[in-house]
C-alpha cells in the first residue's frame, strides 16, 4: 500500500485539479501558481454541487477530474448548499474512503471541520509562512522541494493569502455569511482585468438592499491579494470622499503637508503614476450620484470598484454589474447559515415572504433564529399587520420591510432597549457613515438622563452597538484587525432604508429629544474656523448631517452659529450649489422663527449673499444687502461693523452689475471706517482694503490698485500666515496687477508659486485655484510662452466647467480667454463657438449695458474679422466701443481697447482717415492715463504707426514706429512676442478680459 500511495503521488502528481470553495479563491490562485512554477498542471475547479444533488454523486462527479485530486479545506468548502456535518461524514466514508489515494488536501481553517475529513490527511497551512506552507504542500503531494530556478522564483505571482496588501484601510470585515454571487465575482473581476490601463472601473449597480457593499467587500478579500493597495472610501457625499481619498496619502509614503488639498493631489498623482504601487484597488462605496464625483476618480494602472444604484456610471467610462435580488437557492442558502434551527422549507417560505432581498433576510432570519416564534408565525404576521393604505418608506424596497421593522424593533426594546436609543439617535443623522464618536464626545451634563447611561457606560454602549451589528442593523466602520468585536469604533454605517423606518417609527416626543441631543453634538463638533483650509476635513464630516438634525429649527445659539460657519466654509471651498441650497432653507426658516430683522438673520443673509454672488447672481445679492445696508444704518449707525460687512457686500454686488464708481465710494468709506474703528492692521480692515483695490483695477487705475494689494499681502502675510486662504487670494490680486501694468516676468513668477502652494493648501479643484492658475496661464499667454498657456487655458476650463458649471461666473471668464487664445494660435472655429456661448451667458447673468457684454462683442468682432466677415466684425466692433465707453467712460482702459480693434476694422471697411484720428486720440488719451510704456498705450503707437503709413504719411508714421519699438525693447525685452511682432509689422489688437469682482 506504501508503495502504491508514492506511485500515484510522484506521477499523477504532474497534473493536479484544484477543488475550492469560491471564498477561498485567493487561496487556490497562490496554491496553483505554486505548483505551476514546478511544471505541474492545475486545474482549478470551484466547488459549488446544486443543492438538488446528492452529495455523493458530487464528489464521484469530481474524481472524473484528470490526476490528483487536491482539496482546500475551510469552513466554506463544507457550507456550500449548505450541507451538514452529517451527511458530509457519510458522503466522505462512502466515496472518498475507498480511493483515498486519488486526494490530498490542504487546510486553511482551524475550525472544526466534519470528523470524516480525516480520510484526506491534510497538510495545515494556518499559522505558518508563505515559505513554510508550500514546503508542507509540497511534501503532502509527494513533490520535490528543492529550491526552484532563480528566473521561475524571480516571477511575479500571487500574494501569499495569509499577508494582507502593503497598504489596506477602510475595508468591513469580511462577512462570514455571504452567499452566493460567484457569477457576479467571476463578472467583475474578468471587466477589471480586461480593461486597459487607466480604464479599470466597474460599477456594482442596483436597488437598494440587493448587497452591493457586501458584493464589493467579498471582491476585495478574494482578489485582494492580487494588489499591493487596497483602499476603501465611502463616495455618498463628495467632501466625504474627497476626505477619506485623502488620507491615502501618508499610507502611500507620499511626502506632504497636512492640508488635505495637498494630500488629495499627492495621492491621485501617485495612482495615476503608479508609483509607489502599480497594481491598486480603490473601492467607492454608495456613489449614488456620479456627477457629484465622478471627475475625482482616479485613473492608472489600477483598478475602481464603485457600488451604486445608479446605473449613469456607464456614461462615466464604467462597466456595469447589475446585482439583482437573490435566486432562491442563494436566499434559502443564506437563511440557513443565517439560521440554522430552521428547515430547508421553512427557509423557502421565509425567503418568499421578504422577496429575496438580502438585506431584508439577514436581519430577519438573524433575529428569527434567536425567537421561539415559528416562521409560520411570522409569516402570518408579515402578511396581516401591515396597512395596505400606508406609503412604501421607499420605492425600491417591499412593503413587507415596514412590518418586519416594527417586529424587529419590538425585539430590540424587549432584550437590550439602550440599542434602539443609540438607533434612533442615529437617525438623525445622515444615513450612511454616522460619526457617533461625536455623541460620545459630548460632556456628561448636556445629555438627558435617557441616554446619559448609554453615553458614559462604555459597557452598556458596546452592549447596545452589539445587539444592532448581531441583527445587521449597523456595521461598524472602524474595521481594522485590532478592533475588538465589541467596539464601536470611530462610526457605525446605518443603511437609509432602516435609517427611513426608523424615524418613521419614533414617538414625537424621544424625537424632540433626540433630535436636540444631535445638534447638541454637531455644535460641539465645529472646529470654529472655516477659514482655516486645515479644518475644512471636519467641516466636510459635519455638513452632510445638518439637514437630517433639522438644525434651521434650532435656537441654540450654538447651533446656530454651527450653520453661518458651515455656510462660510462652503463658501470658501467651492460648494456653492450646497452651500445656496441650505442659506436658501435657512432664511426661510430663520426669518419664520426668529423675525426678518433678528441678528441672526443679518449674518446669515451675509453668508447667503456670498454664495449667491459667487455664481453671479448679483442682482439677486444686491436686493439681500441694499435691505440690510438701509435697516442696519438706521438702527445702528454708519460706523456699526455688523453695517459696514453689508455695505462691503453691497459694494461687491455694486462690482458685478458693472457700476464701478459707486462701488469705489462706498469702499472708501467702508475702509476708512474700519481703520477709525479697528486700526491699519486688523483682519477686517486689510479685507476691506483688498475690495477697495479690486474696485480701482475694475476702473483701470491699476497702479492704484497694485500698491493698495501690495500693503494688503505684506500685512496679511504677517498677521495671518502664508498659506492662508486669504493671503494666497492676495498673491493673485497682486500678481494680476503686475500683470495688467505690463510686468509680466514678475507677475508670473509670483503667480508660479503661487499656484504650486495653492494646489498643496486648497486642492486641484477649489475654485481659488482655478483662478490662481487661469492667472498664471495669462501671465503665460502674455510673455509668449504659448504651449504652457494652451494646455493650462484647456486644464482651466474643462475643470471649471465639470467643477463649477458651465454658467458660472468663473467659468465663464475662463471661456473668455480661453477664446480669445483659441482665435490667434488654435482653431477659430473652436474659437467663435467659445465666443458666442460666452456672450450668451454675459447677456444671461447680467444685461445688455454691462461692461462685460460690451467686451466680450468685441472680442467676438475680432473672430468675425479673421473668418472674412468684415462688415459685421465693424459694425459689431462699433457697437462695442459705444457700448463700452457709455459703461465705463470714454478713458478707461477698456474702452481705449476696444478702440484700438475698431481703428483696425475701418481700415480693413475703407475709412483709413477715421482710423488714423481714432488711433491718435487713443494714443494721447492712453498716455495720460496708463504712461507711455504702457503696454496697451505702445499697442496704440504701433496701431497709429500702421494707420499712418496707410494714409502714405510716412515720415511721422516712421517716426512713431521707431520711438515706439525702442520703447517696447526698453520695456518688454527686444525678443519679446510684442516687440517681435511689431518690429514685423503686425498690427496689434487688445483683448477685453472679464475680471473677478
Amino acid at each position: 500500500m506504501p508503495g502504491t500511495r508514492k506511485q500515484v503521488g510522484a506521477i499523477g502528481a504532474q497534473t493536479v485539479t484544484l477543488s475550492f470553495a469560491g471564498f477561498n479563491r485567493a487561496w487556490a490562485a497562490w496554491i496553483a501558481d505554486r505548483l505551476e512554477r514546478r511544471g505541474v498542471t492545475v486545474v482549478q475547479q470551484r466547488w459549488d454541487p446544486p443543492v438538488e444533488v446528492p452529495l455523493e454523486d458530487a464528489l464521484r462527479d469530481l474524481m472524473l477530474s484528470r490526476g490528483r485530486i487536491l482539496v482546500l479545506l475551510s469552513d466554506w468548502y463544507f457550507q456550500v448548499g449548505p450541507r451538514g456535518h452529517k451527511e458530509w461524514n457519510r458522503a466522505l466514508r462512502e466515496v472518498v474512503a475507498p480511493d483515498q489515494e486519488r486526494f490530498a488536501a490542504v487546510s486553511v481553517t482551524t475550525s472544526a471541520l466534519p470528523g470524516a475529513t480525516s480520510v484526506y490527511a491534510a497538510a495545515d497551512l494556518t499559522n505558518v509562512g508563505a515559505d513554510e506552507a508550500e514546503r508542507r504542500l509540497l511534501v503532502r503531494l509527494g513533490l520535490p522541494t528543492d529550491p526552484l530556478p532563480e528566473a521561475a522564483a524571480a516571477r511575479p505571482g500571487p500574494r501569499y493569502p495569509a499577508d494582507t496588501p502593503e497598504v489596506w484601510g477602510g475595508v468591513p470585515r469580511r462577512n462570514t455569511r455571504f452567499t452566493g454571487r460567484e457569477e457576479l465575482l467571476s463578472k467583475a473581476y474578468t471587466a477589471l482585468q480586461d480593461a486597459g490601463t487607466g480604464a479599470g472601473v466597474v460599477t456594482l449597480h442596483g436597488m437598494s438592499g440587493v448587497g452591493k457593499t457586501q458584493l464589493a467587500a467579498e471582491y476585495v478579500y478574494r482578489f485582494g491579494s492580487e494588489y499591493d493597495v487596497v483602499w476603501w472610501v465611502p463616495a455618498d457625499r463628495r467632501a466625504l470622499y474627497r476626505q477619506k481619498l485623502a488620507e491615502l496619502a501618508p499610507e502611500l509614503g507620499l511626502s506632504t503637508g497636512a492640508e488635505y488639498g495637498e494630500r488629495l493631489r499627492a495621492v491621485r498623482d501617485s495612482l495615476r503614476r503608479g508609483d509607489p504601487h502599480p497594481h491598486w484597488l480603490l473601492v467607492l462605496d454608495g456613489a449614488d450620484e456620479p456627477e457629484q464625483i465622478w471627475d475625482l476618480v482616479p485613473t492608472g494602472p489600477g483598478h475602481v470598484l464603485i457600488t451604486s444604484r445608479n446605473p449613469e456610471w456607464s456614461e462615466h467610462n464604467s462597466n456595469l454589474v447589475e446585482v439583482p435580488i437573490y435566486n432562491r437557492e442563494e436566499s434559502v442558502a443564506f437563511i440557513l447559515r443565517r439560521a440554522p434551527r430552521l428547515t430547508r422549507t421553512e427557509a423557502d417560505r421565509l425567503a418568499e415572504a421578504l422577496e429575496d432581498l438580502p438585506l431584508l433576510l439577514d436581519q430577519t432570519a438573524g433575529w428569527l433564529n434567536d425567537s421561539d416564534m415559528s416562521v409560520e408565525e411570522y409569516i402570518e404576521l408579515l402578511g396581516g399587520g401591515i396597512d395596505r393604505d400606508v406609503v412604501k418608506v421607499s420605492a425600491d424596497f417591499p412593503l413587507a420591510f415596514q412590518t418586519a421593522w416594527s417586529i424587529l424593533l419590538n425585539k430590540l426594546r424587549d432584550t437590550v432597549p439602550e440599542s434602539v436609543d443609540l438607533l434612533r439617535l442615529c437617525s438623525f443623522f445622515a444615513p450612511g457613515s454616522i460619526p457617533v464618536r461625536l455623541l460620545k464626545e459630548m460632556p456628561p451634563g448636556e445629555l438627558p438622563e435617557q441616554l446619559s447611561g448609554l453615553m458614559n457606560d462604555p459597557l452598556l454602549w458596546n452592549k447596545a452597538i452589539s445587539q444592532l451589528r448581531q441583527y445587521s442593523v449597523v456595521r461598524l466602520e472602524s474595521h481594522e484587525a485590532v478592533v475588538d468585536e465589541s467596539s464601536s469604533g470611530e462610526s457605525v454605517y446605518l443603511h437609509r432604508m432602516v435609517h427611513q423606518i426608523v424615524r418613521k417609527d419614533m414617538p414625537e416626543r424621544d424625537a424632540q429629544e433626540f433630535i436636540d441631543v444631535v445638534r447638541r453634538a454637531l455644535a460641539a463638533a465645529d472646529p470654529g474656523r472655516p477659514t482655516d483650509t486645515r479644518l475644512w476635513p471636519r467641516y466636510a464630516e459635519i455638513t452632510p448631517h445638518l439637514k437630517w438634525a433639522d438644525v434651521l429649527r434650532s435656537t441654540d445659539p450654538a447651533v446656530q452659529s454651527l450653520v453661518l460657519n458651515c455656510l462660510r466654509y462652503m463658501y470658501l471651498s467651492g460648494e456653492y450649489r450646497a452651500g445656496i441650497k441650505l442659506g436658501s432653507r435657512a432664511m426661510t426658516a430663520w426669518g419664520e422663527l426668529m423675525g426678518e430683522i433678528h441678528p441672526r438673520v443679518w449674518d446669515l443673509s451675509y453668508n447667503y449673499a456670498n454664495l449667491l454672488r459667487a455664481v453671479g447672481d448679483y442682482a439677486g445679492t444686491e436686493a439681500i444687502e441694499r435691505a440690510a445696508v438701509d435697516h442696519l444704518r438706521t438702527e445702528r449707525g454708519t460706523h456699526d461693523l455688523e453695517h459696514l460687512r453689508a455695505a462691503s457686500g453691497l459694494a461687491a454686488d455694486l462690482r458685478g452689475l458693472g457700476q464701478y464708481d459707486e462701488a469705489y465710494e462706498m469702499s472708501s468709506w467702508i475702509l476708512s471706517a474700519y481703520r477709525e474703528l479697528l486700526g491699519d492692521q486688523d483682519s477686517l480692515t486689510l479685507s476691506a482694503q483688498n475690495n477697495l483695490a479690486i474696485s480701482l483695477r475694475l476702473l483701470g487705475r491699476y497702479e492704484e490698485a497694485l500698491e493698495f494689494n501690495r500693503r494688503t499681502l505684506e500685512a496679511r502675510r504677517q498677521l495671518l500666515r502664508q498659506r492662508h486662504s486669504w493671503t494666497l487670494y492676495s498673491e493673485i490680486n497682486y500678481a494680476t496687477d503686475l500683470r495688467l501694468l505690463g510686468r509680466y516676468s514678475e507677475a508670473e513668477s509670483l503667480q508660479t508659486q503661487s499656484v504650486r502652494v495653492h494646489r498643496l493648501v486648497m486642492g486641484n479643484e477649489n475654485p481659488q485655484t482655478l483662478r490662481a492658475e487661469h492667472n498664471l496661464a495669462l501671465c503665460y499667454y502674455r510673455s509668449g510662452q504659448r504651449s504652457q498657456a494652451a494646455e493650462l487655458f484647456t486644464r482651466v476650463l474643462e475643470r471649471g466647467e465639470r467643477v463649477l458649471g458651465e454658467s458660472d461666473p468663473l467659468t465663464t471668464m475662463f471661456a473668455a480667454s480661453q477664446s480669445c487664445f483659441a482665435r490667434e494660435h488654435a482653431d477659430i472655429d473652436q474659437a467663435r463657438a467659445i465666443s458666442e456661448k460666452v456672450m450668451e451667458a454675459y447677456v444671461d447673468m447680467l444685461s445688455d449695458q454691462h461692461p462685460y457684454v460690451a467686451g466680450t462683442r468685441g472680442n467676438h468682432a475680432l473672430i468675425l474679422r479673421n473668418v472674412g466677415e468684415r462688415d459685421h466684425a465693424h459694425h459689431l466692433a462699433e457697437d462695442a466701443l459705444a457700448d463700452m465707453g457709455r459703461a465705463v467712460g470714454e478713458n478707461h482702459p477698456w474702452t481705449l481697447g476696444c478702440a484700438i480693434n475698431v481703428a483696425a476694422l475701418r481700415n480693413l471697411v475703407g475709412d483709413p482717415e477715421s482710423a488714423a484720428a481714432l488711433t491718435e486720440s487713443v494714443t494721447t488719451r492712453a498716455t495720460e492715463i496708463l504712461g507711455r510704456t504702457h503696454p496697451l498705450t505702445l499697442s496704440a503707437r504701433i496701431a497709429h504707426a500702421a494707420d499712418l503709413r496707410g494714409l502714405r504719411d510716412r515720415q511721422r508714421a516712421e517716426k512713431v514706429e521707431t520711438e515706439a519699438l525702442g520703447d517696447l525693447a526698453a520695456t518688454l525685452g527686444a525678443q519679446h512676442v510684442h516687440t517681435v511682432s511689431a518690429r514685423s509689422r503686425n498690427r496689434p489688437y487688445w483683448d477685453f478680459e472679464p475680471q473677478m469682482i
